[in-house]
């Protein structure tokens, strides 16, 4: 394609009204499949190349630079073998669902940049490490397999490249921890789903002592767009220093909730304003989690702030998932703080005391502040309770994602602990939210 083809929105471009967009058929209408095509012309060290030329930085939450962590694995006649890549399709952070329309829509996208990836390291097998709960995407993503066995693209000599790759779908048991890489690749080794100690990284030993990748389900997604169009107009699409597209999300009591493809570097209220229709009548934004729910709160005076990650950075908060969660004025803030701690304390793997003892014992205090059984020491054990679980803390990164919400929350919100401690009850109206 020309270069004034190229697309403003790769990522969704697959995505149409056709109930079938899904399908190979449909998918190579559009333009599917020419990525790799190109891909295999190239050298495996030149399309590394391009990816690093990209800026591509992984879209899963850690915002590591694609091509270098890709740099690491072992190349050449004396490494080791096989080598496997990984999609980590185990979306279970709360408010996070933009993978998941990834792929129920647009499973293709996603083999896609798993067999340019293999191409590009010469790996031997492919994996779809994908949240057992994700049904419709699960059925979607073994058809799309079988498509692509029946289409010569995948299994011995793709398109004769001489390129032999195969790819494996897992259904994960369902558990957060699985997230984390290195977790994943116990699970998937059929082990009880711990994080490793690093070195040595996945890169070097993963899988079965093997060199392996893994990567996010829209990492992958960027990467045949990338070859296609080049690494040039993939940096023209951010709007600040960050490259590319993002699928970005709101949810809360925002008008028109939902997932959006936009530029890196989209602000912040344009996400929740424009695309999100604003607040929803007779409610006004008292804060949010700008990416998920293991990042610190914002408030009103960050809207303006660009969802890039070293911008978000500057503000004390981090991109995670790009997907924003919307705290209104009628919502207890301290509420909201207990759903979350709750989820990532029944998450844990149990591996370290921090995590595992810490975060059921915030649940406890936090529960007795809702309750209107605090007292103000309560306040002090938390951000305690922060500190033990700070990164270098913990043997991952569970704990402090987890109490994130937590200490910003003391932060921005220390008058509605104070108010229920002195209250001796919830301030909120009752019947505004959930208990249960």
């Amino acid at each position: 394609m020309s270069e004034q083809q190229a697309p403003s929105n790769p990522l969704t471009r697959f995505i149409t009204d056709d109930e079938n967009c899904w399908t190979l058929e449909q998918y190579q209408t559009h333009g599917g499949y020419d990525g790799l095509k190109k891909a295999l012309t190239m050298t495996s060290p030149d399309v590394l190349e391009t990816i690093k030329q990209s800026g591509l930085r992984g879209r899963g939450g850690a915002g590591f630079p694609t091509g270098l962590k890709w740099s690491f694995v072992p190349q050449g006649d004396d490494a080791p073998s096989p080598k496997y890549m990984i999609v980590n399709a185990d979306e279970m952070e709360p408010g996070a669902f933009k993978d998941r329309w990834l792929l129920e829509k647009s499973p293709h996208q996603i083999l896609e940049g798993l067999i340019v990836g293999g191409f590009t390291l010469q790996a031997d097998i492919g994996y779809v490490f994908i949240r057992g709960d994700y049904y419709l995407a699960i059925e979607r993503i073994e058809k799309a397999i079988q498509e692509c066995y029946d289409a010569g693209l995948l299994g011995k000599n793709i398109q004769g490249s001489g390129f032999d790759y195969d790819i494996h779908i897992h259904t994960s048991a369902g558990r957060y921890i699985c997230g984390e890489e290195t977790a994943l690749i116990n699970s998937l080794e059929g082990k009880r789903a711990n994080p490793r100690a690093k070195p040595p990284f996945p890169q070097v030993a993963g899988l079965w002592g093997k060199p392996t990748i893994v990567n996010n389900v829209e990492t992958f997604c960027n990467l045949p767009h990338i070859i296609n169009f080049g690494p040039d107009w993939f940096k023209g699409l951010g709007r600040c220093k960050d490259a590319g597209t993002k699928i970005f999300g709101v949810s809360g009591r925002v008008k028109t909730p939902g997932l959006w493809e936009l530029p890196m570097g989209t602000p912040i209220r344009e996400l929740i304003e424009v695309h999100g229709g604003g607040m929803c009548d007779g409610y006004k934004l008292k804060g949010y989690l700008p990416g998920g729910g293991s990042t610190d709160f914002l408030t009103e005076e960050h809207l303006d702030t660009p969802m890039d990650y070293d911008e978000i950075g500057k503000v004390r908060s981090r991109m995670g998932t790009g997907t924003i969660i919307v705290l209104d004025d009628k919502y207890c803030p301290i509420e909201m703080v207990i759903n979350l701690v709750k989820f990532f304390a029944q998450e844990s793997c149990g591996w370290c005391t921090p995590c595992r003892e810490g975060l059921p014992w915030g649940v406890e205090i936090l529960e007795k502040i809702e309750q209107g059984r605090g007292e103000m020491c309560d306040i002090e054990q938390l951000e305690a309770l922060t500190r033990f679980a700070a990164p270098g803390n913990t043997f991952c990164a569970l704990a402090p994602g987890a109490v994130e919400p937590l200490q910003s929350a003391l932060n921005y919100y220390r008058d509605d602990f104070i108010k229920h401690i002195e209250q001796g009850c919830c301030p909120y109206e009752a019947g505004e939210h959930n208990h249960d």
